[in-house]
């Protein structure tokens, strides 16, 4: 069995993002976290093959059954299920296998250690979430100096010389902050802004903040915007933006993240204290609650960065490298950016897909 087919549990199969946060939430899981995310990865993969059998999986060559590795900075974070379903589903496509590890905290040393095991191990090529500047500089260029190719996916902090990665994946991040700190001048021409953001320094988040700040700075506007720090457990996340809502909510006019957690926990707080309208809000990414919260009209907008692409890309384009000997080098890919507003938000609601990490099924037309 490869490491991306871990045994489902009979009382797991066709359980979907949603279900999966329920039942954490509700304490009764009777597996870890990484367990559930692990089973759904594994059942994803499997029907991901079944799809491939059917319809063909193009005119490769025979070739090794390669094995990437996949090393993230949240690992069983519900933000990273539709990843990990597209890492699956690129996998069954050109037949070769993957491994999810790293940390589940954002601790770099952890991540550092599994980028060094994937080194040591030799695989095939190596998809790897850059969060900090300095510290994977040295696994990233032992790896390349072993003929492993490398990609940045999701944050991108190792840019330049030989100790740089082949490629990055995933969305513009200072670009994706400025665009956001666009909306919140229209939302909140002056007066108290707050800026929620999980793990400040962390390079998949950091430049969002940053690109925000830029651009409420660049308005003029009399905007007193500040950054707040919430942890990285949604729960926490949810309390201390409760509490600060709680010792400012005389001045404050608005209340914006640049992770899924802190997003989630503004729309919670808003809706919690009955201020939706009077105090703006917004953030990122596609967690359910967020998503109805913004149908309820809590907050303004949430914005997809399409996670699903940043597992599947990794996978196409570290294969390509592999089975050209190198003629196919991995290219930097913008997996975009889409503000998902209160007039466009129904089909994530209403569509059950594995795209968004709603559904582990495969199925065509979606629907």
């Amino acid at each position: 069995m490869s490491d991306n087919e871990p045994v489902v549990p009979e009382e797991l199969a066709g359980i979907d993002r949603a279900s999966l946060l329920k039942r954490i939430a509700a304490g009764g899981a009777a597996l870890s976290v990484p367990a559930l995310l692990g089973a759904q990865g594994a059942l994803g993969a499997t029907k991901g093959r079944a799809s491939n059998a059917a319809g063909g999986g193009g005119n490769y060559p025979k070739h090794p059954r390669w094995k990437f590795v996949f090393v993230n900075h949240v690992t069983t974070n519900p933000f990273f299920v539709p990843t990990q379903y597209g890492a699956a589903d690129a996998a069954a496509l050109v037949d070769v296998t993957f491994q999810w590890t790293g940390s589940a905290s954002s601790d770099v040393g952890q991540m550092v250690n599994a980028l060094n095991a994937a080194v040591t191990a030799k695989a095939a090529g190596i998809a790897v979430s850059v969060i900090d500047k300095v510290a994977f500089e040295a696994p990233i260029k032992r790896a390349l100096a072993k003929g492993i190719p490398v990609v940045s996916y999701n944050a991108d902090g190792a840019r330049t010389g030989a100790k740089a990665r082949m490629a990055y994946i995933g969305q513009d991040l200072f670009v994706s902050g400025q665009k956001m700190g666009e909306r919140i001048v229209q939302l909140v021409p002056k007066g108290d802004v707050a800026l929620f953001i999980a793990t400040p320094g962390s390079l998949n988040i950091q430049p969002r903040i940053d690109g925000a700040m830029d651009s409420i700075k660049k308005s003029g506007k009399p905007i007193n915007a500040v950054a707040i720090a919430t942890g990285p457990d949604v729960n926490q996340e949810l309390a201390r933006i409760d509490a600060y809502y709680l010792g400012h909510k005389s001045k404050l006019k608005g209340m914006f993240a640049v992770d899924a957690g802190s997003t989630q926990g503004v729309a919670q707080t808003i809706d919690k204290h009955g201020v939706a309208g009077k105090v703006k809000g917004g953030g990122y990414d596609l967690l359910p609650t967020t998503l109805q919260l913004i149908q309820k009209g809590a907050i303004q907008f949430t914005i997809d960065q399409q996670p699903y692409l940043q597992g599947f890309y990794p996978v196409i384009q570290l294969f390509l490298y592999k089975l050209s000997g190198g003629l196919v080098a991995p290219a930097d890919t913008n997996t975009g950016l889409l503000f998902v507003t209160k007039d466009n938000v129904k089909p994530y609601l209403t569509t059950k897909t594995r795209y968004e990490g709603s559904s582990s099924s495969q199925k065509y037309p979606v629907s």
